[in-house]
């Protein structure tokens, strides 16, 4: 009988806890915790782009401006919109849609586009999300000027009750419920965040999500009511077709990024609330930030190994 070993035998390894939920709402909270870096990067992003530009991000307002007029006038008149009402419902519409496309286009490759920080800079995931999000929120707040110019024009007759062209309803007008536009477009930057966590862990490991995201978001432009409106597919409902147009209105209802515009563009225009695009948008936000953590908790790890 041999005696046993009064050495210790070395113990195995723990499991490795990085995969768990904890993980990923840390690395999320982390990372609004470190909202001045984030925040800086941003910052220094736009001075970096128009640095050598004598105007500045004022060539964002001009872009703005220079569309959505242009747009405007032409759909006005192929829609028989009236335009004092309909060049503002399009001027809103181009500012909320730019803010959601750079989100997304810009999102698809947040984690790429910042390889070099990634690897080198020991920083959660997540503010190089927040820092591509806070940079589109410049952005949108540039372009604001250009609706508040356009809407300060069409005041008198957006500050009294007014009808959309096709509408089945008498719009309120302007008033003090256009501050709801600020907690629509709140919850639109919460979402922002999950659409570019979740899209960007995806693309950083198949790259060829990016171009097929930039090719596809053209297609949902057209249809997507920013240049056209709703109540151009009622007359087809209300027309003499039996009803048969009924399925038109769904090309606008299942299009998601519809409830999302309407939450802060119809505030802003004085339009009529109609609650169930917050309960849309209430939904895909719960439903989004479940698939976002999810993936965070299961990939947040790999990312700096993609990139």
């Amino acid at each position: 009988m041999q005696p046993t070993s009064t050495v210790d035998r070395p113990e195995a390894p723990p499991a490795p806890n990085s995969r768990t939920f904890a993980r990923a709402f840390g690395d999320v909270r982390d990372a609004w915790h470190q909202r001045e870096l984030w925040a800086h990067l941003g910052w220094q992003d736009i001075k970096q782009r128009y640095r050598r530009s004598v105007i500045g991000p004022l060539w964002i307002t001009i872009s703005m401006g220079t569309t959505a007029l242009a747009l405007g006038l032409l759909y006005s008149q192929l829609f028989g919109q009236y335009v004092p009402t309909f060049l503002p419902y399009v001027t809103a519409g181009f500012v909320i849609w730019n803010f959601i496309v750079g989100v997304v286009t810009e999102g698809t490759e947040v984690f790429i586009a910042n390889e070099g920080l990634i690897k080198h800079l020991p920083a959660p995931v997540t503010v190089h999300v927040l820092r591509m999000v806070w940079r589109q929120v410049l952005f949108f707040m540039h372009n604001l000027a250009v609706y508040v110019i356009v809407v300060a024009i069409f005041f008198p007759e957006l500050a009294k009750p007014y009808k959309m062209e096709g509408d089945d309803f008498l719009h309120p007008g302007l008033s003090w419920s256009a501050l709801l536009a600020i907690p629509g477009f709140v919850l639109l930057a919460v979402n922002a965040v999950w659409i570019a966590l979740l899209f960007g862990i995806i693309s950083t490991r198949f790259r060829d999500i990016p171009p097929v995201i930039h090719s596809f978001i053209n297609l949902v432009f057209f249809m997507t009511p920013i240049v056209w409106h709703v109540g151009v597919l009622n007359r087809f409902t209300q027309g003499g077709d039996g009803g048969s147009g009924d399925w038109r209105v769904l090309i606008a209802e299942l299009n998601p990024i519809y409830h999302f515009v309407e939450i802060v563009r119809a505030p802003m225009l004085g339009h009529a609330q109609d609650w169930h695009h917050w309960v849309v948008v209430g939904a895909f936000t719960l439903v989004g930030w479940t698939l976002a953590l999810v993936a965070m908790r299961n990939y947040r790890a790999r990312v700096s190994y993609w990139v």
